[in-house]
């Protein structure tokens, strides 16, 4: 019979990856459990449940169970968590696994034990709590071992974390809740304020990633979009350019950045001028929002370098943790 294998789960608002030791990322799927609203059992987990969001008959309820990178609904992400092992693992469930979750650096000591708690719950061994800026770091290939000060932005679905690594560990970080979720927020407040028009979360997210831009440049891309006329009740079409989402994505952004600012002022003096050396990396879906770079680098006076695989990062390093779980700084109880 297989051997144990050890696991690492970068555990997003919006996505889950599943990583295993030695083998890479095993599993991609939406953060999104869809459940019989009278018996409470699972109909559907990741993908399939996804699709279902915003479209469910009354006795089906799609859930998404962790808000702003937190457990919102402790029994919901035990159930996600365990068809994500299962799936993962398949046979090798056989002997429980070593488990490494990723949560925001944020996150109160209650909230971290309700990820180890739910984790074990799903079928771990041992269950260990890693910071994502640290996974990011370490699977975007920085060599965060030395005397050297590093700097990564991880931009979620739920939350932006941003913080200065060096010799193994976070000197300076934030945490705040705004991410990839707010942007589309924005979006649907956006339409609905300025058109009379009431879009979907996925519709919103759908123009951002197709038009959405950080920095307003000559060219004005256009989207076409469907919604519900708040004045008729009708379904109605708008045609939406880059200029105006960048209009409705402007605020969340710019709490990104005074973010970025404020941790740049607290690094101390000599990190500080490694990171103008080297850079910020960036990580996390938000970095594919276009110039997103462009307007970090613009408004720090920085260089900012976008992470070869920006969504796998957190998966990634979570992998490379499975292989030294006693040289990290790791949350376990």
């Amino acid at each position: 019979m297989a051997p144990a294998r050890d696991i690492g789960i970068d555990l997003g608002t919006a996505n889950s990856l599943v990583v295993m030791r030695n083998r890479g990322i095993l599993l991609r799927e939406p953060s999104v459990v869809a459940l019989d609203g009278e018996s409470g059992r699972v109909l559907a987990v990741g993908e399939e449940a996804r699709r279902m969001l915003g479209r469910t008959p009354g006795n089906i309820i799609a859930v998404r169970p962790l808000r702003d990178g937190v457990i919102a609904d402790y029994d919901v992400t035990e159930l996600m968590l365990r068809a994500f092992i299962r799936r993962a693992a398949g046979r090798g469930l056989l002997f429980r696994p070593r488990i490494v979750v990723c949560v925001p650096s944020g996150v109160t000591a209650v909230e971290r034990r309700a990820v180890v708690d739910a984790t074990l719950q799903a079928g771990a061994r041992q269950a260990f709590v890693m910071e994502e800026p640290l996974a990011s770091a370490l699977g975007a290939g920085l060599d965060i071992s030395q005397p050297s000060g590093n700097m990564v932005v991880d931009v979620g679905g739920g939350t932006s974390d941003i913080a200065v690594l060096s010799l193994g560990g976070i000197v300076v970080s934030r945490s705040l809740r705004v991410g990839g979720d707010a942007l589309d927020a924005a979006i649907v407040r956006f339409a609905r304020q300025e058109f009379n028009l009431m879009i979907g979360e996925r519709t919103a997210e759908e123009l951002k990633v197709q038009i959405g831009t950080a920095y307003p440049r000559h060219r004005n891309d256009e989207w076409e979009i469907r919604g519900r006329d708040l004045v008729s009740g009708l379904p109605r079409n708008l045609m939406l350019n880059s200029s105006q989402v960048y209009e409705a994505m402007k605020e969340p952004l710019a709490e990104i950045v005074t973010a970025v600012k404020a941790v740049l002022e607290q690094t101390p003096p000599e990190l500080a001028a490694d990171i103008i050396d080297k850079g910020i990396i960036l990580t996390g879906g938000g970095a594919l929002l276009r110039d997103f770079d462009v307007l970090l680098s613009q408004e720090t006076g920085v260089p900012v370098h976008i992470a070869e695989h920006p969504l796998d990062c957190v998966a990634l390093g979570t992998g490379i943790a499975l292989t030294s779980l006693d040289r990290l700084p790791l949350y376990t109880k």
